[in-house]
């Protein structure tokens, strides 16, 4: 499978596969949709593509969304966009991808519409705001994890609501001191639990440090010399003998 990419790519592209020698036989012809100006386009030996792949049974939006984010920082023309993206189709998406007639891709804005209605059944459904009450605070899981997490499903869903933020966020979270203080005080955004968590935390650690520097040094315990035992055989003995003597006398 790997051989039959390469010369794929190979023939896409318009180069010679390097691993023939010259008067060999051909590689096979594959038909290629991109139209005549984009496959004139020479992608310099330099320039590095995106590091992804797709075989047909990811997220295309997610897809798109990675290979423009790789392409923004790069550059490239949008031929260049074109057969980039050609690169990253792998496995059932390359057959997808040759399937089209000649000269039926022009631009990566057509290419992009294309994927997305080929692979429409991969999207993951949209999030919603009540995704934001399935987040809950894992046990051992610390304020700062949590909050870090459930910020990246507030990015997510995209809303306004700000209380129900709010109230998300709290419902999901342990008994703990944190908890209780933003029952007592409640905050009005999102932003506000984020300012009161840092420095919640940043007071624990402070209080953490305290106790270990002022606790006083444990100390040792003295050793007691163990007194030495007296052998009652030994000094017995010679008292009963000499009473013996005596007695006999």
């Amino acid at each position: 499978m790997n051989e039959e990419l390469r010369r794929r790519w190979c023939n896409n592209l318009g180069l010679r596969d390097m691993d023939e020698p010259e008067g060999s036989t051909p590689p096979r012809e594959f038909s290629t949709p991109f139209s005549q100006p984009i496959l004139e386009t020479v992608i310099p030996n330099t320039f590095v593509g995106p590091k992804v792949t797709f075989m047909g049974m990811e997220d295309p939006e997610a897809h798109l969304t990675t290979f423009h984010t790789q392409m923004m920082l790069v550059g490239g023309s949008d031929a260049v966009r074109c057969k980039l993206f050609m690169s990253t189709l792998t496995g059932m998406a390359m057959d997808w991808f040759i399937s089209p007639p000649n000269d039926h891709i022009t631009s990566f804005a057509q290419l992009s519409q294309l994927f997305r209605e080929q692979y429409l059944a991969n999207r993951a459904p949209p999030p919603v705001l009540y995704d934001l009450f399935d987040v809950k605070q894992y046990q051992g899981e610390t304020l700062k994890e949590y909050i870090n997490r459930f910020g990246v499903q507030v990015v997510k869903v995209g809303t306004t609501k700000k209380p129900m933020i709010v109230y998300a966020f709290r419902k999901g979270m342990f008994p703990r001191p944190f908890c209780e203080s933003i029952i007592r005080i409640r905050p009005k955004t999102f932003a506000e639990i984020r300012r009161r968590a840092m420095e919640h935390i940043a007071s624990q650690s402070e209080v953490c440090e305290k106790r270990t520097s002022v606790a006083p040094a444990r100390p040792r315990a003295q050793s007691r010399a163990q007194p030495a035992r007296v052998n009652e055989a030994t000094t017995t003995r010679p008292q009963a003998r000499g009473q013996q003597r005596g007695i006999g006398r």
